[in-house]
């Protein structure tokens, strides 16, 4: 091959590829620069971004799973507020069932007792009917009215965890006062009505409350969890700034030694015409 032509020119043909190879090269740091990602697309490495994308799924699906729990914590907080007054109340009304088991008293005052047993009855009764989130409660079983179990997502998977209602109303609420003291007594004895009602109430705060534990302690673990994945799915795909911003100065100053490189050779066939100058 002629290496003094006008229509071949090695030289600026070797300094083009070198410029475009630059050039290829400081359009890559550039967009890791300004995306802050070495794996910003498949384009960038087919596989890394294929895993990149399961993880996000993954981050995706716990953070929905913990909205889901969140939303259900509102219900459980809910229920064990009602619980608790109903359990405070039931307290007094053992108070007056004690005062309407002595056979000494009069009828006006057997009345008087009866009417303040009716009254504390029906706190419990409005406790477990107001203690409702967003339309759901867990002190009923009827779904019309907004109870039943319910069955929340706890993880990425979808995997539930199912919250099992109770029929506060026919459970948790005491009979109507006693007429008299051989009643109030009988409701005191251990198989009577207060003391199956009040551990009934007993037992729905033990479950609800380990229900709560439960799902505080799901949470935090998914919080764990997802703090992993975005730290893996950085080291995964994360550009180190600091690299590619020295990176991009010494690729700024090869591209423009690749631009004079290509002018000099660009200039290369110039020669030739002094050797037809007579």
């Amino acid at each position: 091959m002629a290496t003094n032509s006008v229509n071949t020119n090695i030289g600026a043909q070797v300094a083009l590829q070198s410029l475009n190879r630059t050039n290829e090269s400081l359009a890559m740091t550039q967009k890791r620069v300004s995306t802050g990602y070495r794996v910003a697309d498949a384009k960038d490495d087919g596989a890394a971004f294929a895993v990149a994308q399961s993880v996000r799924a993954d981050i995706a699906g716990l953070t929905s799973a913990n909205e889901q729990m969140g939303s259900v914590k509102g219900i459980l907080d809910t229920t064990l507020a009602g619980l608790n007054k109903v359990s405070d109340t039931m307290s007094q009304i053992r108070g007056v069932l004690v005062k309407l088991a002595d056979g000494t008293l009069s009828d006006s005052q057997r009345t008087q007792y009866q009417s303040q047993y009716d009254s504390l009855r029906t706190q419990v009764t409005n406790f477990i009917e107001d203690a409702t989130y967003n339309g759901r409660t867990l002190l009923n079983t009827t779904v019309a009215a907004g109870g039943g179990d319910i069955a929340t997502t706890r993880n990425e998977q979808a995997t539930l965890f199912t919250l099992t209602a109770v029929e506060g109303a026919s459970t948790l609420v005491v009979a109507s006062a006693p007429t008299d003291a051989t009643a109030a007594a009988a409701a005191l004895a251990s198989t009577g009505d207060f003391v199956t009602k009040m551990a009934a109430v007993n037992t729905a705060l033990n479950t609800f409350g380990s229900n709560s534990n439960y799902l505080d302690a799901q949470m935090n673990y998914n919080k764990e969890k997802l703090d992993s994945l975005n730290t893996g799915l950085g080291s995964l795909i994360d550009a180190d700034l600091a690299k590619e911003s020295a990176k991009l100065e010494a690729l700024k100053i090869r591209q423009q030694l690749g631009t004079q490189a290509l002018g000099i050779a660009n200039q290369a066939p110039q020669g030739l015409l002094s050797l037809f100058r007579g």
